[in-house]
């Protein structure tokens, strides 16, 4: 049975939430935590306990992830169905919020107490692979995963991280406030940033009480922004793939948007960022065109009481192929090097990315799916939003210009310090030239 994280001791008594949150930037302190110390996990024997074991040899794993509600209630029949098959094995599971996850991973990890199996995200991927944290997933077949999916998870000493499923950053169009502003869905095929200007700016002035458009969703806005210039945020040697005009540059967009109304003011904004997710202008149907993820479109579309529909994002040149999209792995599992049972601690990886009946237990809640099998038995499975998202993420396969690099360590930071000089920004405290020149210099102090 999973339980909470806060029935754990834990420097974190945060309140879970059903939809994950922003980490906090003393979940950074924490990870500093696991830098400063000699981890333990340095010195454990990667290959003890499990490989000399019998068959009969009670063993019992934990496993943690961050989520709740639906994710909770999957992963719990996903753990029941590994059990039934391997009944010598036991697995608790725990779960929090997206930001008492990794403030407790941390504390556990420097603590040599890291849970066996471990919900992953791509911004700590390599915090935790290059300290030497996580186990290297050599007995993980990887064979039904797309090359791309597969290196995702991969750095220079070793796989780290099984991609659970994929997803992509899109913009959400709330079709009701279309119809209340008496504006047309775009075509997302041919549509430019000039026309999302004039779009935005339209939607604003003939709603009550609802926005165009509001938040860019960093770092992604931003990474589609440098993708449609041939450019990254990070590169594959760990440094900054963009110069300060750029951001200049991307700030002055948004900054022009703001004060031409298509956006709420940076009151508002600034409110918005601070809100638990579902009290944010996207979830409670106040904003008509919003960056999202899409495999929280089935959450939004709940929260918001409508169908939200997926768009691509627009281009400088009015041409799908340069919209900038990338499958991104909506999540990894990954193990302890600490665990005593690495044989069996990939045995449940294995089991939860390539069994087809685990894939039909936990459907999309952790991407669609990335192992091919599984992913055409859940197609046939799904219906309703999840299947609108599924299809979202087909239909621009043939638009994805290759994978974003595998972020470099010190890039968890870069979320919170462009958000940070956002606020400098709407409010104008600081010019786009000056909130850029910031937020550059501290992400390279960041990845240093």
């Amino acid at each position: 049975m999973a339980r909470p994280l806060s029935s754990i001791p834990c420097a974190s008594d945060r309140p879970l939430s059903r939809t994950a949150s922003r980490p906090a930037a003393r979940t950074t302190a924490a990870l500093a935590v696991v830098a400063a110390l000699a981890l333990t996990a340095c010195s454990s024997d990667a290959d003890a306990g499990g490989a000399d074991g019998s068959a009969d040899e009670e063993i019992e794993l934990r496993f943690t992830w961050w989520g709740s509600g639906l994710r909770v209630e999957q992963s719990e029949a996903i753990i029941d169905a590994f059990e039934e098959q391997h009944p010598h094995i036991s697995i608790e599971g725990a779960y929090s919020d997206f930001g008492g996850h990794w403030e407790l991973l941390a504390t556990q990890t420097a603590g040599g107490d890291a849970p066996d199996i471990i919900q992953m995200d791509d911004k700590y991927l390599r915090e935790y692979a290059d300290r030497g944290a996580l186990l290297n997933l050599t007995e993980v077949d990887t064979s039904g995963i797309d090359q791309d999916s597969v290196d995702n998870g991969r750095t220079e000493e070793g796989l780290f991280g099984i991609t659970t499923g994929i997803n992509s950053l899109a913009l959400g169009a709330n079709p009701e406030l279309f119809e209340e502003a008496g504006v047309d869905i775009p075509d997302d095929t041919t549509w430019t940033w000039e026309d999302f200007a004039e779009i935005t700016e339209e939607l604003s002035a003939n709603l009550d009480d609802a926005y165009g458009t509001n938040e860019t969703n960093e770092p992604g806005g931003f990474q589609v922004w440098l993708r449609q210039q041939d450019k990254h945020l990070t590169t594959d040697d760990g440094e900054l793939g963009f110069d300060v005009g750029d951001l200049a540059e991307y700030y002055e967009y948004w900054l022009e948007l703001m004060h031409a109304g298509a956006m709420p003011a940076a009151g508002v904004m600034a409110e918005n960022r601070g809100a638990d997710p579902e009290q944010q202008l996207i979830h409670t149907g106040r904003v008509a065109l919003a960056p999202m993820w899409t495999s929280s479109l089935a959450g939004i579309s709940e929260s918001a009481g409508v169908d939200m529909e997926l768009l691509r994002f627009p281009s400088q040149t009015g041409r799908a192929e340069d919209s900038g999209h990338w499958y991104k792995s909506s999540m990894f599992l990954s193990a302890s090097a600490q665990t005593e049972h690495p044989e069996e601690a990939q045995l449940f990886i294995d089991f939860m990315v390539n069994d087809v009946d685990a894939g039909l237990l936990g459907l999309t809640d952790r991407g669609l799916p990335a192992n091919q099998e599984v992913r055409e038995a859940v197609l046939e499975a799904i219906e309703g939003q999840d299947l609108v998202s599924a299809d979202f993420i087909e239909e621009i396969e043939d638009d994805i210009a290759g994978p974003e690099p595998i972020p470099t360590l010190g890039f968890s930071s870069l979320q919170e310090i462009m958000m940070r000089y956002e606020d400098e920004l709407y409010f104008e405290r600081l010019s786009p030239q000056e909130a850029a020149e910031s937020v550059y210099r501290e992400m390279e102090g960041v990845l240093e």
